[in-house]
């Protein structure tokens, strides 16, 4: 019989990702709890990297946890549940946009007020977001950059993951991902610059 995972919502909620894969593999119910606990991040990820709408976004996170679920049994234990999701994310990104002809321009910055906050917080970018640009002025900047520079650099910067994870979710080895992330913030410098410089002209 299964159980009832309503009434043990406060132990559940300290359980590891981990450790929901194997109670879902024996009771589907608990997979809810996973998705509750990634659909808003995972929501945001998509819209940063890919500029979709809202719309657009639920409907690739919907395919998201629908192939998580079916693929949960392949599940890699050498793999952080947090950087298998994140893969998938991103290859459905992918699949999704190579299927459209028209795929938006600008990258949402809803929900991203903290944003200029945690780039400043990397000592390379600081001294150039000195002069205090909006999040949205850092997001129409993002739009402009090539999309792998833009995914790296949301990876590392906003959704905080270390060069081990990011290297799992791209499948790219980590000295890739290090030689990415710097030519990220070159491009990112440039770009603000360029930005700055037709401010002062104007």
């Amino acid at each position: 019989m299964k159980k009832n995972i309503i009434s043990e919502n406060e132990e559940i909620s300290a359980r590891s990702d981990e450790e929901l894969v194997k109670l879902t593999l024996q009771n589907p119910d608990y997979y809810r709890v996973l998705v509750e606990r990634y659909e808003e991040k995972l929501l945001r990820y998509i819209m940063r990297i890919s500029a979709s709408t809202r719309e657009d976004g639920e409907d690739i996170l919907q395919d998201v946890f629908v192939s998580a679920y079916k693929n949960l049994n392949g599940f890699d234990p050498d793999l952080k549940f947090s950087s298998w999701i994140y893969r998938i994310t991103h290859n459905k990104v992918i699949s999704h946009y190579r299927k459209t002809t028209a795929r938006p321009k600008t990258v949402t910055y809803e929900g991203d007020n903290d944003l200029l906050n945690i780039l400043e917080g990397d000592g390379d970018l600081k001294g150039d977001l000195e002069k205090k640009h909006t999040a949205e002025e850092v997001m129409d900047i993002l739009s402009e950059m090539d999309e792998r520079y833009r995914e790296v650099l949301v990876l590392k910067f906003i959704e905080d993951k270390n060069y081990r994870e990011i290297s799992d979710i791209l499948e790219k080895p980590m000295g890739t991902v290090a030689t990415l992330i710097s030519r990220a913030k070159k491009q990112f410098r440039e770009k603000l610059e360029e930005r700055s410089q037709t401010i002062i002209d104007k």
